[in-house]
Order: C-alpha cells, then structure tokens, then sequence
C-alpha cells in the first residue's frame, strides 16, 4: 500500500524553489546593474554620434565666414549646408548665423542690434554662464515647444575696415531621434536581460528535474517494495551529494532489521520458554484430577504451585527485559542516587529467600560498619553516588543476588558489598555457587542463555537465563557495565563475582576508607 503524501499544509518549499529564491534575486540585481552601465555607455555613444553629426555643419559655416567686396561680413555657406537646415525637416534642424558688432573703443554709438546672416533669429541663445574662451557651447533648450539640442560657436572678426564684430554660429536639432534611439536601446537591453533570465530559469527547473530523477526512481522502488522487505536501497545513479543519505537509510535499514531479527528471535524463545512448563502443568493438572489418592493430589498440586512460581517469574523477567529495550531509547537526564542504598535494600529484600533455601546473605557498607549502623532515620549524604535511575538500579542487582541465590547451594554464603574505586563506584555480588567458567562468561549474558553442564550441579531454582541478560542492559543504559571473575575462594567453592561498576557522580565525596 502505497503510503499518502504530506498534505498542501506540510509542504515545504523544493529545490528548485529554494535555488530560484536564491539565484532569482541576484540574477536580476546583476542583470539590472549590467543593463544600466550598457545603457549608460550607449546612450552617450549615441549622444556623441548625433553631436559629432552636428559639429560638422557648424564648422563648415565656421569655415565660410569671408568679406564682402563692399567689406562687409557674409556667410559662404555650401548649399549642402543650406539644404540640409533649410530644406531637409526644418522643424528638426535649425540654423542661425548673427553678428553682433563689438566696440571698438574710440567712444562711438553702441553696437547695433544682432544681424542675422543665415537661419532663424530665435534660437535660444547660449547660457550666461557659458564662458567665451571655450569656442563650442552644448546645451539644451526648447524651441516653439520641442526640445532641441543646441551647439553654438562664437568667432571674432574684422570687416573691411578693421571694426570687430563676434559670429555667433548655431545648430539645433530637435531630441525627438535621440529619445527614440535612446528608448530602442532601452527597450533591447531588458529584452535581453528577459531572455537571459528566462534562460535561466528553465536551466535551473531542467537541471533540478534531471538530479531529481533519479531519487524519484529511488523513491518508487521504496513504495513497491513489500512491508517486509528492508533491502538495501541501490545508490547508483544517485547525485554524489545524496549517497551519503542513503548510506545513512541504508544503514538505519540494517540495524532496523537486526533488532526485528533479535525481536523475533526473543519471542520464539519466549514461546519457547512459556510452552514448556504450561504443558507440564496441563500434564499436572490432569493426573491430579485422575488420582484418587487426596495425598498425591496435594503432591501434584504444589508442583503446580512451583511451575506457577517459575512461569511467574519467567514472565517479570520477560517484561523487565521488555522494559530495559524500551529505556534504551529514553533520552532524559539521569538522577544522582546512591548505590550503596540500592544495594541494602535489595539485600533487605531478599533476605526471606536466602534464609528460606538456608543461606548466608551478608552485606558489607560503603560507610564502614560503624557508619551503617547509625540511625536510618537521619539524613545523611549519598555513600555511593552514580547518575542512574533507582528503579533500574534496583531491578539490575535484584537480578544478580537472585541468580547468586539461585545457583549457589544450601549452607552457601553470599556477600553483596558497595565500595569506591577512584572515580568509579563498584557493587560487589559474591557468591559460593558452582562459579562460571571464563571462557562462557560473555556467553552468558545472552537471551536464554542459562549454565549447564558441570556448572549447574547445584543449581536449586532453574530460570530463564534473562537474569543477566537484563542487569547488563539496565546497567549499560545507566553508563555502567556489568563483569563477571571468580570469588575469592574463602569459603574453599570456586564461587563468582559480578561486579556492577558505575561513574562516580560529580561532585561526589571522597573514597570513604
């Protein structure tokens, strides 16, 4: 069953999104400084071009300025020249040549009025500010309501009788050409710039379809994969910036399959294990009901008791391992509480069951025996303090004294101690049972794995083989470890040690021997 996809409300924006709101706006910023410097080079390009185009009538009309045989000044302009002001769109192309007569400073009349020679006698004159050593003057204007471009030149000269008169040569044109010419360059550039960003864009979009592809493929091999299927997925063809993603899937895959494999494995123990003593209290069950005899009855009966009492018991451990899987994954912070108050307590508790099988179940405190005996009621400081949980601690050295109970014989001697070992707390689970020989103590701490053989001899109560199994899994999710090496032999039995070994927890008081 394919699995439905994420609604409009989760989505998120995509790659080809995320690479047009990043490229978008800075491509278009660059594309728009571009366009402007290009417009800006050509638009003077072209104001060069049409003043060029200017400067050549006005200095042809320079040029023509000769005397009259009379003596007077006049223009010998070419008829190009005339024709192309005079006849050629005049409203576009002006002209004017005037001569103004200068004083000659000998006090006579003023100069008379400006005289035209050649042209309009309107056009705008010159700015004032426009100074007279420059010989050509640009400016702008408006002439009869249009805009138009302007360029005048003013020359000195003498007539035929030596007074001096200043030439005022102008050309005007009219901007309209220009404005269209500047607009025609205007208008390519952001077609240009369009086009460079419509380019880019459909790159972008194919670029990001065709690296897509094939995680799509990826994607469909996934869903039409059955449930049970953790395949690794194939990273062929994949971007090379995508395998270590899939490395990773492929990777969370095979430790997905492993604990499925261990899961399944654990139940068909659990079955396993279950099966056997129900069957053997249905067989109870029923010779008790065939048995005439009420004392053989009672015999049946009370062996059902004790396959009730071990089923009873398989199935705390089979829910305490249940539990310490579970507690693996809790990522909470760790309290700081003291071992050495576990550890009499569990020793409290089960005292009943070793004075029962007629045990001696000692306990040796990390205060020293003078501070232990103190009054219980008064507040003291942590003896052994770790970062761990007090329920997991306590189901954890439960497990050991239970199965150091469990496999050491009647008379026996069991000592549980709690002591500082630098920077590490110990509690100490020591037993005269059979002992476990170190080449099978990894082994044991295994699923069902139980001693056998020579080693169990003396075995009163047999289990499941969870007890371990779940001590070192509480003990490990705490930050500790669990060891297993053989007793100190006093008591002249090979014996075992378990030592339970966690961190000290900071700020903890110093080793109290």
């Amino acid at each position: 069953m394919p699995m439905p996809r994420p609604g409009p409300e989760r989505r998120r924006f995509g790659i080809r999104a995320r690479l047009l709101a990043l490229l978008l706006p800075c491509l278009l910023a660059l594309l728009a400084l571009d366009s402007w410097n290009d417009y800006r080079a050509q638009h003077d390009l072209v104001q060069d071009a049409y003043d060029q185009a200017m400067l050549e009538p006005v200095n042809a009309l320079g040029q023509g300025i000769a005397l009259a045989a009379d003596g007077s000044i006049r223009v010998q302009a070419p008829f190009d020249v005339q024709a192309m002001f005079d006849v050629t769109r005049p409203q576009h192309k002006l002209l004017h040549v005037g001569l103004n007569a200068l004083p000659d400073g000998s006090g006579g009349a003023p100069p008379a009025a400006e005289v035209t020679l050649i042209g309009v006698p309107d056009l705008p004159a010159p700015p004032a500010s426009a100074g007279n050593d420059s010989p050509f003057v640009w400016y702008d204007a408006h002439y009869r309501g249009y805009p138009v471009r302007v360029v005048a030149l003013r020359r000195t000269v003498l007539d035929g009788h030596a007074r001096p008169y200043q030439v005022l040569i102008q050309a005007a044109e009219g901007t309209s050409a220009r404005v269209q010419a500047q607009a025609d360059l205007l208008r390519q550039e952001l077609l240009q710039g369009a086009r460079l960003v419509g380019v880019v864009l459909l790159l972008v979009w194919l670029g990001v379809s065709w690296s897509l592809r094939p995680l799509e493929r990826l994607r469909q091999s996934v869903q039409a994969s059955p449930p049970d299927g953790l395949r690794p997925l194939d990273a062929r063809g994949v971007p090379h910036e995508v395998v270590p993603l899939v490395d990773a899937v492929n990777h969370h895959m095979a430790r997905h399959q492993q604990m499925l494999a261990g899961q399944s494995r654990f139940l068909a123990d659990a079955s396993h294990q279950l099966r056997t003593p129900l069957a053997i209290m249905l067989t109870q069950a029923g010779y008790a009901l065939r048995e005439p005899d009420a004392t053989r009855t009672h015999e049946t009966l009370h062996a059902i008791v004790a396959q009730l009492a071990r089923s009873r018991r398989l199935c705390e451990q089979l829910l305490a391992m249940a539990q310490a899987s579970q507690a693996a994954d809790d990522p909470s912070p760790r309290p700081v509480v003291d071992l050495n108050r576990v550890a009499r307590e569990v020793v409290l508790q089960y005292l009943p069951l070793a004075r029962e099988k007629n045990q001696d179940l000692g306990w040796i405190d990390a205060r020293g025996e003078a501070t232990a005996n103190e009054d219980a009621a008064a507040p003291q400081p942590p003896a052994a303090p770790v970062a761990a949980r007090d329920l997991e601690l306590h189901e954890a050295l439960s497990n050991l004294v239970h199965n150091a109970i469990c496999y050491t014989p009647a008379g026996g001697c069991i000592t549980v101690s709690v002591r500082i070992e630098g920077d590490r707390v110990c509690a100490e689970v020591c037993d005269s049972g059979p002992g476990i020989a170190p080449a099978r103590r990894n082994s044991v701490f295994e699923r069902f794995a139980q001693v056998a053989g020579a080693d169990a001899k003396t075995l009163q109560t047999p289990g499941a083989g969870l007890g371990l199994s779940i001590a070192r899994a509480y003990a490990r999710h705490n930050g500790g470890d669990i060891e297993l090496a053989d007793s100190d032999g006093a008591s002249g039995a090979p014996g075992l040690r378990a030592l339970l070994r966690f961190p000290l927890a900071h700020g903890a008081p110093a080793d109290p021997a």
